[in-house]
């Protein structure tokens, strides 16, 4: 009893060793509430992964189809889905939606072990998702279902007719600006620079929302231009991945002080305190762009 204690916590903690190999690409998963926010969040760091020969999975836990003022229901929710597929082709990713209505998802029991399921069948090396205190309780119930999935992922009589992985992911936080209970940390600092068209040209797979949606809500929408060439450039201007002075000094750790003050674009993730904490060097593995 004593050693089955022993090694669940060394699974939990993180203590068991990488299982990686310079011959197979690492498997990546990005968990967002909505069809677009893992674009938004790491659609960069995506790109980048993909670029270099690495699996990179999205998947939205609601089919968004509560997120628009005119349409709805599932005309939306398929409308979305198109969207997210081809922002998934112009990343050169896998994008999945699940089933699950938008504006109205709890952390219930079945959506847990979906989403160990999906993590499972990835074999995700790295889980990136939203922190638990957005302001969108869709955000907010995502983050407590894949914190929910961070140890369960590796307990075979868990979801058991899903093989369990021999290894616990990375589990990070994509980056948001929320203040309480405590502020976002800058763990992991990536310069999208390179990639940054590449992520707004995702993002613009989603017209239903960073052209009608997001505008209207925000009562910006006369703002929006009607030409396509226009939208990109107007989308670029919206100032996603800045460069902030917290991701500087992080850019600044992974990439060294003269090439940190060349990023234009970042994207930043913050190690959550479940699943395998990471050494620097172990991080650099994962995150191979990370280079001085």
């Amino acid at each position: 009893m004593k050693a089955h204690y022993t090694l669940a916590l060394l699974f939990l903690l993180g203590t068991i060793s990488f299982a990686f190999s310079q011959n197979q690409p690492l498997k990546i998963i990005m968990i967002g509430a909505h069809p677009d926010d893992c674009d938004i969040k790491g659609g960069g760091t995506a790109a980048l992964f993909a670029e270099m020969g690495h699996q990179v999975k999205f998947i939205s836990v609601t089919n968004g189809d509560a997120g628009h003022m005119e349409q709805g229901g599932g005309m939306l929710a398929k409308r979305r889905t198109a969207e997210a597929k081809e922002a998934g082709r112009r990343l050169g990713i896998q994008y999945e939606v699940l089933d699950h209505h938008d504006g109205e998802l709890l952390a219930t029991l079945p959506i847990r072990l979906e989403i160990i399921r999906k993590i499972r069948e990835w074999n995700a090396d790295v889980v990136i998702s939203h922190r638990p205190n957005d302001y969108h309780p869709d955000h907010r119930y995502t983050a407590i279902l894949v914190q929910d999935a961070a140890y369960m992922v590796g307990v075979p009589n868990i979801a058991p007719d899903t093989k369990a992985l021999d290894k616990n992911p990375v589990f990070l936080y994509f980056q948001d600006n929320f203040q309480k209970p405590y502020p976002f940390r800058a763990d992991i600092a990536v310069d999208i620079s390179a990639v940054f068209d590449q992520k707004i040209y995702a993002m613009d797979a989603h017209e239903s929302q960073f052209y009608e949606w997001l505008p209207w809500i925000g009562r910006y929408e006369e703002e929006v231009p009607k030409g396509k060439e226009e939208r990109i450039n107007w989308l670029k201007s919206k100032r996603f991945g800045q460069v902030t002075e917290a991701a500087k000094a992080s850019l600044s750790k992974w990439y060294g002080p003269e090439k940190a003050t060349q990023a234009k674009h970042v994207e930043l993730f913050e190690i959550c305190e479940y699943g395998t904490q990471p050494s620097e060097a172990e991080i650099r593995k994962l995150f191979p762009m990370l280079k001085k």
